[in-house]
């Protein structure tokens, strides 16, 4: 076992000790306790907890960052996959944004507030993109079970 699973064995360790240890504190104040506190906007019970889950949620994204880049760049045929792929992500959002509008920013509200038209423009794009992006999964597995019928 080398060095850095170590290192990365102790910190789970003492990351999962600490959540435990705050686990029992917030079940030990009982649940009005917390309620109460929630309502007068006093959070002290919970924030330790919270800060616990932060810092395992960064280190989880940095982490996982690390051994993916690290991957692709000693695996050449992986970068170059990963690269199309994301390159064709892109195209799709790039088509999406100049194919929808914004013309209909004045129908939608939340609350109370009218949406803006740079607003709608997204919200068209984003849409545009998750129905291209489903006709091209269910393309993907159109072909793909008509090749497996095939072979």
């Amino acid at each position: 076992m080398n060095l850095q699973h170590r290192i990365l064995k102790i910190v789970a360790a003492l990351l999962g000790l600490a959540g435990i240890i705050f686990l029992v504190t917030i079940l030990s104040k009982g649940d009005t306790a917390i309620q109460s506190a929630a309502t007068d906007g006093d959070s002290a019970i919970l924030d330790p907890m919270i800060y616990v889950t932060y810092i395992i949620f960064a280190l989880t994204i940095i982490l996982v960052l690390i051994f993916v880049l690290q991957n692709l760049f000693t695996n050449t045929r992986t970068l170059k996959s990963t690269l199309i792929g994301v390159g064709a992500f892109a195209g799709v959002l790039i088509i999406s944004y100049v194919v929808s509008s914004g013309s209909d920013a004045g129908k939608y509200f939340y609350n109370g507030v009218a949406a803006t038209e740079g607003e709608a423009h997204m919200v068209g794009a984003g849409l545009v993109a998750f129905y291209i992006l489903i006709v091209a999964a269910a393309v993907a597995m159109l072909l793909s079970g008509i090749k497996k019928i095939s072979k």
